[in-house]
């Protein structure tokens, strides 16, 4: 047998390995059938709505009767005096985000990682949750219960301390940027931090053991041991952090602000900004274009993002 036919039947062994429908395959496909369902009726069927960004939306016509105006939205969105800065809030907030917060979450699970207690260890991770699951208006009566112009902790303060203590901090449009970085930091790290840990706790103990023999301090072993484990989590993260780079947080921007106009500037992103759209002006249109060109740009995004880790680290890619 020379060489082509051995390839010849090679492929067809191949092909034979590959998995056929049978009948005793038929429970699974029922029991997948209700995940299907939701995805297409939650996932899929909605994305009709993105014919209204091609459209000239009226209500009396509906979405297939209105007229089709092609890409007359997209100009109003782009041609319009906020949008470079939404795009450039959104973009910017979300690049500080995803950096600070993975920084503080490899630190926090570095420093869990070293608790021996468990009891301890458990209530620190525990503690560093529980912001994770507080809703964003939960979050934004906190801000509030601070920074309130009359009765707000640091107005009293500042009251005990001399100052007239009546600063409308709703109004200081300097002290946002570095606050709302930090109220985002405080919600999300824990859970990424919990995430690294269990990581963490599956490398071998060898590695730590044999790293002592050789003199390795504990800041060597994280550096050198520690955190090359982490950096398939951390791609992932990543990857999928790049996908919501054009998604800016409603509750954080829009709630925790209390929408204060005077604050636009440095917090209207590409949500609040669709959110005032569809309740201000009701231009539907404008809006489902603003909405569309945030998912492409996000998919984009997903698509680079993991092109570039499949190139540096192609087990740390996600496809």
């Amino acid at each position: 047998m020379d060489y082509d036919e051995r390839m010849e039947d090679a492929l067809k062994k191949q092909k034979s390995k590959t998995r056929s429908f049978k009948r005793e395959d038929i429970p699974l496909y029922i029991m997948a059938l209700p995940g299907v369902a939701l995805l297409l009726f939650f996932c899929y069927l909605p994305m009709g709505g993105l014919l209204l960004a091609f459209k000239n939306y009226n209500v009396k016509d509906g979405i297939l009767g209105s007229a089709f105006c092609g890409i007359d939205n997209f100009k109003i969105l782009f041609s319009s005096s906020d949008a470079f800065l939404i795009t450039r809030n959104t973009v910017l907030y979300n690049v500080v985000f995803i950096f600070v917060n993975m920084m503080l979450a490899v630190i926090i699970s570095l420093m869990l990682s070293e608790l021996h207690s468990k009891k301890s260890a458990k209530l620190y991770q525990t503690v560093y949750m529980l912001p994770y699951f507080l809703s964003w208006a939960v979050v934004a009566i906190v801000v509030s219960a601070f920074l309130e112009r009359s009765n707000g902790y640091v107005n009293h303060i500042l009251r005990q301390l001399g100052h007239p203590g009546m600063v409308d901090w709703y109004q200081k449009i300097s002290l946002w940027p570095p606050l709302l970085v930090f109220i985002n930091a405080w919600k999300g790290v824990g859970y990424q931090a919990v995430m690294y840990l269990a990581v963490i706790s599956g490398i071998s103990t060898d590695y730590y053991e044999a790293a002592v023999l050789d003199g390795a301090s504990r800041f060597q072993q994280a550096v050198y041991i520690t955190i090359p484990h982490l950096r398939h989590i951390i791609a992932i993260s990543l990857i999928l952090s790049m996908g919501n780079i054009f998604r800016g947080d409603f509750g954080l921007f829009y709630t925790v602000t209390q929408d204060s106009g005077m604050l636009y500037p440095v917090t209207n992103v590409i949500d609040t900004y669709i959110y005032r759209g569809l309740m201000n002006q009701a231009n539907v249109g404008m809006t489902a274009a603003t909405g569309l060109f945030q998912s492409l740009v996000g998919l984009v995004f997903v698509l680079l993002s993991n092109r570039i880790v499949s190139k540096v680290d192609p087990d740390s890619a996600m496809f």
